[in-house]
């Protein structure tokens, strides 16, 4: 997937933009509006960027796991090479490479809380003017229908392209919102 980054100064054509691309097979998971303004946007009944992902604590936290698993490795080498694992035994460096990687992984979390979304920082500037983000992110199947819309759109500006690699969690979602339609 691919996700196409917009700007726009305007909810009630970013609203427009939402339901054209819905009637035509986008699907709901797949567009967000990046915003200041919360209440305008779900004043326009816009699908909102969560305040979880707003922050960079996925991206913080994979990154902090993997030095922890280097620091635990790390562990682990100089108990073997020094020798004492012979008389103390494994189960203290185990605990202790389990320990050093599960407290960097969470240090790196409490580091992303702070940070925004690593691929929202360029936009800081533009929301704190007062506009607001349009990202959707579709298949190449869908490109062409994407445009078609936004060239419709004269207002909005293009603010980059990028690859996504969202496609399972739209996939569940859109997955979760057909069942919830099914079920009674």
């Amino acid at each position: 997937m691919r996700r196409h980054y917009y700007i726009s100064d305007d909810l009630d054509d970013l609203e427009s933009i939402e339901r054209e691309l819905e009637e035509n097979g986008v699907t709901t998971p797949q567009i967000h509006v990046l915003s200041k303004d919360d209440a305008g946007v779900e004043e326009h009944h816009l699908n909102h960027v969560p305040s979880f992902m707003k922050k960079d604590v996925v991206h913080s936290t994979s990154i902090a796991a993997m030095f922890g698993f280097l620091c635990a490795v790390l562990v682990l080498c100089v108990a073997e090479y020094s020798g004492v694992t012979e008389t103390v035994g494994w189960t203290p460096f185990i605990l202790l490479a389990v320990i050093v990687m599960g407290f960097i992984t969470w240090e790196g979390g409490m580091w992303g809380i702070q940070e925004p979304n690593i691929h929202f920082k360029r936009f800081e500037k533009t929301l704190a003017e007062g506009k607001h983000v349009l990202y959707v992110e579709v298949n190449k199947s869908q490109e062409g229908l994407l445009w078609s819309v936004i060239d419709r759109h004269h207002k909005l500006l293009r603010a980059g392209i990028e690859d996504s690699s969202n496609g399972l969690l739209i996939g569940a979602e859109n997955s979760a919102h057909s069942f919830t339609k099914w079920a009674p």
